[in-house]
């Protein structure tokens, strides 16, 4: 399935770390970006006070380099939150797309979208945490600080990470994406460990404040496509964001999605409120004048974000759980970043802790993989 609007076709200048000069992706890149600057050397450093024009430039630059230090890490999760024990793959760093809400733009960290060469020293870090936990699922995924598959067709990283993960006994590879750029999954056997998800939201949001990224119809296209490839399905609807209309919009997401997706192969589903921080919305409003985000009311948590005020988000919340579980209500459906009173007010048997969420994903997805 073609993925559209390529994002390569953004990328205006290519800078090769000398440390990487002669790796073969930096080959690829040549052949595949022949009308695209490509200099051997680093990008200048960011400067002390990062404009909205300087991050637009940002999107439109790859630095192709070496990772140092750990690359595989736990997800960082939130003060006072309910976590679930996910790690996280640090193969890439920022996303050429340009959702309004992204955090990544209140915290750059390198003047250009990175990608990290060193595939096997990732993999070792994963054989590292598999061995640790022997016996135990252990949830990886790429998507944290990027999107999992927007560069996919450059990088080629999904056609040796799928293969990598079907031959691991207790690892879960999960590729988060809001593309619809799947062509490099086709052919392989990911043999039950690969998880391929999309963040959703409303035909209205997506075309309001995620600019640049597949159509709703796109991503549930490729999931259903993925589906009948062998690859278990993901679904996040995050950040869920209120407007006009909101409980209507999302209703009609899980109705198009039970048109043609088999919840058999739904491996869970994700929920999650707009939230942000100061440096993020002073960052959204300089980019975005016009956003509708900050449309609802919200207060300052003990994590520092600003959130929903917490009984509206239960209500929705209550809402959306209904929907899906009216779809099929054997959907594992869980929270990302929210407290325990949240889980507590709209689940019948909520997890106490982190590590207590981290146990049920462990033999919800044992459970699957035993099925087959």
């Amino acid at each position: 399935m073609s993925s559209g609007v390529s994002q390569l076709d953004r990328i205006e200048r290519v800078w090769i770390d000398p440390d990487v000069a002669q790796h073969p992706l930096v080959r690829r890149i040549r052949i595949t970006l022949p009308r695209v600057k490509i200099e051997v050397g680093k990008p200048a450093p960011l400067p002390a006070d990062v404009s909205p024009t300087f991050l637009s430039r940002v999107k439109r630059q790859l630095f192709v380099t070496m990772g140092r230090g750990t690359r595989v890490k736990p997800c960082p999760g939130s003060r006072g939150r309910i976590c679930c024990g996910y790690w996280v793959i640090n193969a890439m760093l920022h996303c050429p797309m340009d959702c309004h809400y992204c955090v990544l733009q209140s915290y750059l960290s390198l003047p250009a979208l990175t990608i990290d060469v060193n595939e096997e020293e990732i993999q070792q870090e994963i054989r590292y945490r598999l061995a640790r936990r022997e016996g135990h699922i252990c949830r990886f995924g790429t998507g944290e600080l990027g999107d999992s598959l927007v560069h996919d067709t450059l990088t080629g990283f999904s056609k040796r990470m799928v293969p990598f993960f079907a031959e691991t006994k207790n690892g879960i590879l999960e590729l988060k994406t809001k593309t619809a750029a799947i062509e490099n999954l086709e052919g392989l056997d990911p043999k039950g460990h690969t998880v391929v998800s999309w963040s959703l939201n409303p035909p209205e949001i997506i075309r309001r404040v995620e600019p640049g990224t597949a159509s709703l119809s796109r991503r549930i296209a490729a999931a259903h496509r993925c589906q009948e490839m062998g690859y278990w399905i993901g679904f996040h609807l995050d950040p869920v964001i209120w407007f006009e209309g909101w409980e209507m919009a999302y209703q009609r997401v899980i109705e198009r999605l039970a048109e043609v997706i088999d919840p058999k192969r739904v491996i869970w589903i994700s929920l999650a409120g707009f939230r942000y921080t100061r440096a993020q919305k002073e960052m959204i409003r300089q980019r975005f004048r016009h956003t509708p985000l900050f449309a609802g009311e919200f207060f300052r948590d003990e994590d520092g974000k600003f959130r929903y005020l917490r009984r509206e988000r239960i209500t929705s919340y209550r809402k959306i759980i209904k929907w899906l579980r009216e779809w099929s209500p054997d959907l594992f459906i869980y929270y990302c970043m929210e407290n325990r009173r949240v889980w507590e007010e709209t689940f019948s048997n909520p997890p106490r802790h982190t590590g207590e969420l981290d146990e049920r994903f462990h033999h919800h997805v044992e459970r699957l993989l035993q099925r087959g």
